[in-house]
């Protein structure tokens, strides 16, 4: 298990095993376009229900950590507050795990924000609901 995925198991929760489908039957008489609608409808909600408020978890974990911690800004405190190694070690893990291409050096300032925002991004498309100033 990589970097990304054990901030995401934290932040999510570890994801269940997918149960196998019911089978369901169409109601008689139901037309190809209603059945189509409501199973569009079933995936929106399903969707919808999949999608986690990163802000809300991560403010309830620093604040049961009673510990000051800028998990907005800052990529280290933001693994700090997950209890992860934040060390320069496990952040180059997870900067070749989002694909980091830059020339910053590491452990640089630049680096590391290019981090956060990436993870941001790459939470946001796991079905994280960011904030819009997280991911500029």
């Amino acid at each position: 298990m990589g970097v990304f995925s054990t901030i995401k198991d934290k932040i999510f929760g570890k994801a269940e095993p997918p149960k196998p489908a019911a089978p369901t039957m169409a109601p008689a008489g139901a037309t190809a376009a209603a059945i189509a609608q409501a199973a569009g409808q079933a995936a929106l909600a399903k969707a919808a229900a999949r999608e986690v408020d990163v802000e809300a978890i991560m403010e309830n974990i620093v604040k049961s950590k009673g510990i000051k911690l800028n998990w907005r800004v800052s990529i280290v405190d933001l693994m700090k507050a997950l209890d992860m190694d934040s060390s320069l070690a496990a952040r180059k893990e997870l900067a070749a795990e989002l694909n980091y291409t830059g020339t910053d050096p590491d452990g640089s300032a630049e680096k590391n924000i290019w981090l956060h925002k990436a993870l941001m991004k790459k939470l946001a498309e796991n079905g994280g609901k960011i904030p819009s100033d997280l991911l500029k």
